[in-house]
């Protein structure tokens, strides 16, 4: 599974009219909103988008008519095996009319051509966990963590000890939880968030 590595845009002009398409990762349903307010242009005309967040996914058509602009860029998205991405493609209309299928192959077009030329990356998806451990265990604890590729975005002291939320990649899942109770001799807690 592939997402963009950044935020990149691509532009053309068809039959007068100019299309600029802005592409970029997003982690889930909030990041994609904010990712399409940022950067809508509300001066333009048309703001049509998509993204796909695994099985979730949205787009708009931002006044074109049904079916001719939202779902061409959601196409184009999935088209690539692209995920976490969102795709906003905005039109200055130029005074011609395209017609339905004219525009379906104008904003599917200019998203595909933009992704296509996009560096993308492995999606590699992670799971959050809670450790509480003890001052003793803290210094190896973080130690091995941060050797193993987990990070640890929060860090809180308690007057024992601390409590660390960690991110890793899914697959690591369970060899880190027993790393952690081997290196603690069972003293430390780690709970995943879906637990």
């Amino acid at each position: 599974m592939l997402t963009l590595r950044a935020t990149e845009t691509f532009t053309q002009d068809i039959k007068k009219s100019r299309f600029i398409a802005i592409y970029g990762p997003v982690s889930d349903e909030q990041e994609a909103k904010d990712f399409l307010a940022t950067h809508s242009d509300l001066a333009a005309n048309h703001n049509c988008w998509a993204w796909r967040i695994g099985q979730v996914y949205r787009f708009n058509d931002d006044g074109e008519p049904s079916g001719t602009a939202g779902k061409p860029i959601l196409q184009a998205i999935d088209g690539q095996g692209l995920d976490h991405v969102a795709v906003v493609v905005i039109r200055w209309f130029g005074g011609i009319l395209l017609g339905s299928g004219g525009l379906i192959r104008a904003y599917g077009g200019t998203a595909a051509m933009g992704l296509r030329a996009a560096e993308k990356a492995e999606v590699i998806e992670t799971d959050g966990a809670t450790i509480v451990c003890d001052f003793s265990d803290l210094a190896i604890v973080k130690a091995r963590l941060l050797s193993n590729g987990v990070t640890i975005p929060t860090e809180s002291f308690t007057g024992t000890g601390a409590i660390l939320e960690v991110q890793m990649a899914k697959p690591l899942r369970e060899a880190i939880r027993a790393m952690v109770r081997d290196l603690t001799r069972g003293r430390a807690e780690m709970r995943f968030d879906d637990e």
